[in-house]
């Protein structure tokens, strides 16, 4: 039976619409044990396996908040864009909301290019030096280069290696994100409905992807995670060379 915690979240889940599926036609089988029944033709989820898929995926983000790790939040399709980019933010972590590069994992030495770039003329505009160095038309062609690397690589452009846990809406949607995610073993938290294969994610949550309401809650759910448990986050101690141990703060991905 579900405790106390549970039926609230269990609550706020079917007020925010999240016990909706897509029509029975569109299920994928991997999410079967998920359902509760089919109504008017639709699946319909099980608010109380949802509130527990979504306690799993937080202990997941917590314990990756209390050591430090970097979570990279994904969501690239129009209804989720702006509320993972919110709760990227919220977390202090890395996100990718327009578009999907090929190579953001797997070929990351690559990536790091494009953004040391972005960075490179992002410094020289703020120094004044493009202005100092290129004609005017020149400057309007460096612009359109920032837009461009800013639109792809905005939101990591502080990362300096791979992720340590990805959390993804709607992994059929960035199934590339997700088979990139795999091929470098990296843990995926899927947020998605019934007509996803969840072969490939390691900590599915089962609900209405498709309603602002839902995504909502869950993606915050998992930020405010991360946040708690970053705040009990120690750097770990480090003996330099010929000296006693100290703490040196490694640098924050976020």
């Amino acid at each position: 039976m579900a405790n106390n915690t549970d039926n609230t979240l269990i609550e706020r889940l079917f007020n925010a619409g999240a016990h909706f599926g897509f029509s029975k036609s569109r299920r994928h089988p991997t999410v079967a044990p998920y359902l509760f029944g089919t109504k008017n033709g639709n699946d319909i989820f099980d608010l109380e396996k949802t509130a527990e898929l979504i306690e799993t995926a937080k202990a997941v983000v917590t314990e990756a908040g209390k050591n430090g790790k970097t979570v990279l939040f994904v969501g690239t399709k129009e209804e989720a864009s702006r509320l993972v980019r919110e709760a990227a933010e919220k977390a202090e972590q890395p996100y990718v909301v327009n578009r999907w590069i090929g190579g953001m994992i797997t070929n990351f030495g690559e990536i790091k290019k494009r953004i040391a770039r972005l960075k490179e003329l992002n410094d020289e505009k703020e120094s004044g030096e493009l202005e100092r160095k290129y004609t005017k038309k020149e400057r309007v062609l460096f612009d359109r280069e920032v837009d461009k690397l800013s639109f792809n690589f905005g939101g990591i452009k502080t990362i300096e290696r791979n992720p340590d846990l990805m959390i993804v809406v709607d992994p059929r949607h960035d199934a590339i994100a997700v088979t990139e995610a795999g091929e470098a073993n990296i843990p995926v938290i899927g947020i998605t409905s019934s007509d996803a294969n969840l072969g490939p994610i390691t900590h599915p949550v089962i609900l209405n992807d498709a309603l602002q309401s839902s995504l909502s809650l869950a993606i915050d759910e998992l930020a405010e995670a991360y946040v708690a448990g970053r705040k009990e986050y120690t750097p770990k101690p480090v003996a330099p060379r010929g000296g006693n141990a100290r703490y040196r703060r490694p640098r924050d991905n976020a």
